[in-house]
């Protein structure tokens, strides 16, 4: 009943909230009073449709609930926080003016939008039959997002903050494959569903997964290649917005322009620059200038739990394509994980899983613990085919890197005298994918076995000299 009472509160200060008439009908179901149900599914109108008629998850209305009675909750403390000090002023007045009279307040009973008594006679609720087929969601101006595949919870949360928006949208999301206490960052990623609220508040939800709708979808046709464009932008953003972050923490400031991050060694912040790192530089150096206004710059680690890992899969919304107006949806900076137990080293945005390669280590002589990548070098031995191949990245003040080499077959093997070896291929993508500052964790068992990469490797147009000629490396092959 208590719920009941904050939704019907809520309802009180928003009677044109379609969906909290909804909810708040649920809740007088439940509790027997159904014709004062039956009032509230009316006032719901479309929202009772969609979702008596659609399969949506039930995780979704409650965290959409939930999101309500947290508001109802907070306007009810702040209310009577304001008729205590209210209460104390007029004390302090009383004992003031001890002889004045104290007038009387005619207070006028306020009507309530759901009556207490009998419930208002109501019409038959509409017939699901009889309501217009929607048309199928459009491509263009779609807002894409990824979330786990099949997790009410992890759906519950990214629908139900679709649903807050007051604006008209179209979105889609994409599902990831989870791997223990990771989400996988497949190349060309499933559509799991849309979702459609016009000017009207009108909602269409479209599941594309056959299991979940008992149904035949749709075509997913452009959608699908939008999609597709919207990952590989995520993947350039992460970049960017990792070496944005990762210069403000050595300089302290921001960098002015998108050349501070690619000067010559050893300011070579990152391997290269592309077109969307070109249009969303000053997008996103302004997101993080008001990050650091605000204070809300922490950053949160993956959980080993898998209902808190949840908590930590980001839920931005962005249309393919278009400038950058919040955080990225890869939110969180980007880490290497390196796996001595599996031979695996992941490129990892919170607990999302970017890349996962295989590597060539040095059993024993490989350290364990928490290293930075400090230098970025082309061509470490001065050309590209020596002991430490194409690419180099130093781990700290030690005699270690991830390097390249010319001993490919030791890949994936304890070979090295203590260093990370990668294939060519992977540790020039590696190189262009992470900016230096990058944080770099050793350890055992962290990681799933599969490979990660795509067929399309990631790449950016490097103009500047990213050699040292000025230092011979004596990394520990």
């Amino acid at each position: 009943m208590k719920n009941s009472q904050h939704l019907k509160a809520y309802v009180q200060m928003h009677p044109d909230n379609k969906m909290a008439w909804y909810l708040l009908g649920k809740e007088y179901y439940k509790n027997g009073q159904h014709g004062k149900a039956n009032y509230c599914f009316n006032q719901a109108g479309e929202v009772y449709e969609a979702f008596e008629h659609s399969k949506v998850p039930a995780e979704m209305l409650r965290e959409y609930e939930d999101g309500l009675l947290q508001a109802s909750r907070q306007r009810e403390r702040g209310q009577q926080r304001l008729r205590y000090i209210s209460l104390a002023l007029m004390l302090l007045i009383l004992l003031m003016v001890p002889s004045a009279v104290a007038p009387g307040i005619g207070v006028t009973e306020e009507q309530e939008v759901l009556q207490d008594t009998a419930a208002p006679e109501v019409k038959d609720l509409p017939d699901p039959k009889d309501s217009v087929q929607e048309p199928v969601i459009e491509a263009k101006k779609v807002m894409y997002t990824a979330q786990e595949n099949a997790t009410e919870a992890s759906q519950g949360k990214l629908m139900a903050k679709m649903l807050m928006r007051k604006e008209p949208f179209e979105a889609a999301a994409l599902g990831m494959e989870r791997e223990g206490k990771w989400l996988l960052w497949k190349e060309k990623l499933p559509l799991n569903f849309t979702l459609q609220k016009n000017g009207k508040g009108r909602l269409v939800y479209q599941s594309y997964d056959p299991k979940e709708c008992a149904c035949e979808p749709p075509e997913q046709g452009q959608l699908a290649k939008d999609g597709a464009e919207w990952q590989g932008d995520q993947d350039e953003l992460a970049t960017l917005w990792s070496a944005i972050r990762a210069y403000q923490d050595a300089k302290g400031k921001l960098p002015d322009t998108l050349a501070d991050l690619t000067g010559s060694f050893p300011e070579n912040w990152i391997g290269g620059t592309t077109t969307v790192m070109k249009r969303e530089f000053s997008p996103l150096k302004a997101v993080a200038k008001n990050k650091m206004a605000s204070g809300t710059e922490d950053i949160a680690e993956p959980s080993s739990s898998s209902n808190d890992g949840v908590r930590t899969i980001p839920t931005a919304l962005s249309v393919s394509g278009s400038v950058a107006s919040d955080v990225p949806f890869f939110d969180q900076p980007l880490r290497v994980v390196v796996d001595k137990q599996n031979h695996r080293l992941a490129v990892v945005s919170g607990s999302i899983i970017l890349r996962n390669y295989a590597v060539g280590l040095g059993g024993d002589k490989t350290p364990e613990g928490n290293f930075v990548i400090t230098d970025k070098v082309v061509n470490p031995n001065g050309r590209d085919d020596g002991d430490f191949g194409s690419r180099g990245l130093q781990l700290s003040d030690s005699n270690y890197a991830i390097h390249g080499t010319n001993e490919p077959d030791s890949v994936g093997k304890d070979e090295s005298l203590g260093c990370i070896r990668m294939g060519r291929e992977d540790v020039e993508e590696l190189f262009a994918l992470i900016p230096k500052g990058t944080t770099v964790v050793i350890s055992k068992g962290v990681l799933p076995e599969k490979q990660l990469v795509p067929a399309k490797r990631f790449s950016s147009t490097a103009k500047h000299d990213q050699t040292n000629p000025h230092k011979v490396y004596h990394w520990l092959n």
